[in-house]
């Protein structure tokens, strides 16, 4: 990972930037500065993958990116009462970074050469795969046990299809509006299987009603960096942010935050990735 040096002309411009917003009443709440004198702080999750990011009933938030985002936010100053999560799906997500709308985005976001031209990401914060997920009981065990199989993914969705055109050719392709309706056709046995990363599987397959029905099949058919979106160029919300990471590994709320969420589908999780690097 390059660190870039800021210049002292950028410095002393940040530090005005940093005063005029001091002094701007309102807009100071949403700074990030961690100041804990009851101001917020705005975060982009996912409202709809259980395990990942689940805006439950009466506004409550459970997920391994919420934990992420929960502990983080705590390290820039702010208790979880001050936090604000604001939902953030795929297509915004860095139109929310540039907008402000968020001080940062913990939502099953890939790093991507793509993205950082657009975006900074601190992290990585997780190792996800492309992988399938089976009935317990199925004998699907490689890949090219899908061929005339029905395999399930999202419309748009480009897992299925890489599926399709590396591995089963012959697998037949279902797809819906979204990935619980995908895992409700797994259980009824409408679809052989389901494919996206292992963690928004594992996240769905932990949902009571479906504990101890699904497994996932560990073929690791990707890698898929997790990174803390940032808003391009906020190297120091970056690296601070890069630091409650580590910290967060380091006094084990990492590895209880994924036992908490992803635990009932077997899901073996790759361990703690180390900041800056990328696994391609």
């Amino acid at each position: 990972m390059k660190l870039r040096k800021v210049s002292a002309a950028a410095a002393a411009a940040l530090v005005l930037s940093l005063t005029a917003t001091a002094c701007g009443g309102d807009d100071d709440k949403d700074s990030g500065s961690g100041s804990g004198d009851g101001g917020t702080i705005k975060v982009g999750i996912k409202y709809d993958q259980p395990g990942l990011g689940l805006k439950e009933p009466g506004d409550k938030f459970s997920g391994f990116d919420v934990d992420v985002a929960t502990y983080v936010a705590k390290e820039l100053g702010y208790e979880p009462d001050q936090i604000e999560f604001v939902e953030t799906k795929s297509a915004d997500r860095e139109n929310a970074l540039a907008r402000g709308d968020v001080k940062f985005i913990t939502a099953t976001y890939s790093i991507t050469d793509e993205r950082k031209e657009k975006v900074d990401f601190a992290g990585p914060y997780l190792l996800a795969h492309q992988d399938l997920l089976i009935k317990a009981d199925s004998d699907i065990s490689k890949g090219t046990d899908l061929n005339g199989k029905k395999l399930c993914s999202v419309v748009g969705s480009t897992s299925a299809q890489n599926v399709q055109k590396e591995i089963a050719p012959k697998a037949q392709l279902q797809e819906y509006s979204s990935y619980s309706e995908c895992i409700a056709n797994l259980q009824s046995g409408a679809v052989d299987a389901v494919t996206t990363d292992d963690s928004i599987l594992a996240g769905f397959a932990a949902q009571d009603q479906y504990k101890g029905q699904f497994k996932l099949a560990g073929l690791k058919l990707s890698n898929e960096n997790y990174g803390v979106g940032v808003k391009k160029g906020d190297t120091a919300t970056v690296d601070k942010i890069n630091a409650a990471l580590e910290k967060m590994v380091k006094d084990g709320a990492w590895d209880q935050a994924v036992k908490d969420n992803f635990g009932p589908a077997g899901y073996q999780n790759e361990k703690a990735p180390k900041i800056g690097v990328i696994v391609s």
